[in-house]
């Protein structure tokens, strides 16, 4: 019970720094858009050294010790790009508009700073619906990554303590992106900040279901998930997180930063990973 406690706040965490995000919005003097490009790179780093050093190598391991080292790898393999696809469908179902991972310019955050909101943009209906659309995507992709964080966590907290670290730095672009629409629709601070702090809830709340699923429809004696389930989700997980960096984290990266921004953060993310797992061995 202690492991899914530790697996659970650690996931809460990861979902809940899209608060930071809309924090940085509201009270930092200027976005620090230097930041965000070193912060989502370094996700990427981390994301994409996890999922091809350990992950991917974790549900090999399970996954071949139930059908053997042929069948095994052709499971471990295809349950991988199975959640390239699952994390792709779920992009392909989120209008571009609305998509989370869309890059605010530094005009368009500005207004965040101060009290002056135009009064043409204010009360728009478009722009809250926006808003409104971007939490729910954002809830949407939440699910995925949430359960990646929850099922690394559980296997491995120290492990686990890295990759939350990864998605919450790469939930606080997402925060700002649900709190620049609403609060040029309403103008309300409160109201921008709720929504993009309650949307991080799906990480966590979609890890405790999916978890509950899994070990209500194939949990053996006591609960505990069978061997090959998890083998096949560990290769999934790694799937969705390198679709994630990959997809979002880079081009989020390479849009927000400047000259080697970008790469400086790939490199420290997986610089941070592999110490980690060093230290850990």
């Amino acid at each position: 019970m202690s492991e899914i406690a530790i697996a659970f706040g650690l996931t809460l965490f990861a979902g809940l720094a899209t608060g930071i995000g809309s924090a940085i919005a509201f009270f930092a003097k200027r976005t620090n858009f230097r930041f965000l490009s070193i912060s989502t790179g370094f996700s990427a780093g981390v994301m994409l050294y996890v999922s091809f050093v350990e992950i991917f190598f974790k549900g090999s391991e399970a996954l071949t010790e139930v059908y053997g080292d042929y069948w095994g790898e052709w499971i471990n393999v295809g349950a991988f790009f199975g959640g390239i696809v699952l994390i792709g469908l779920i992009d392909a179902f989120i209008p571009q508009a609305e998509n989370p991972h869309e890059v605010r310019s530094e005009r368009a955050v500005a207004p965040l700073h101060n009290d002056d909101v135009p009064d043409d943009i204010k009360d728009n209906p478009k722009l809250m619906r926006m808003g409104l659309f971007t939490a729910l995507a954002i809830g949407i992709h939440n699910f995925p990554e949430g359960l990646a964080t929850f099922l690394a966590a559980l296997h491995d907290p120290s492990v686990g303590v890295v990759i939350a670290v990864a998605i919450a730095l790469h939930n606080i672009p997402e925060g700002i992106s649900v709190s620049v629409p609403i609060y040029y629709a309403t103008g309300d601070r409160k109201k921008a900040f709720l929504y993009s702090f309650l949307s991080g809830l799906a990480e966590p709340i979609g890890a405790l279901i999916a978890y509950g699923g899994i070990v209500l429809f194939t949990g053996g004696s006591g609960g505990a998930v069978p061997q090959e389930v998890m083998g096949v989700l560990f290769a999934g997980v790694a799937g969705i997180m390198v679709y994630i960096s990959l997809d979002e984290l880079i081009p989020t990266s390479n849009a927000y930063g400047k000259g080697h921004d970008s790469m400086i953060g790939l490199v420290g993310g997986m610089a941070v990973m592999a110490l980690s797992l060093l230290m850990m061995s």
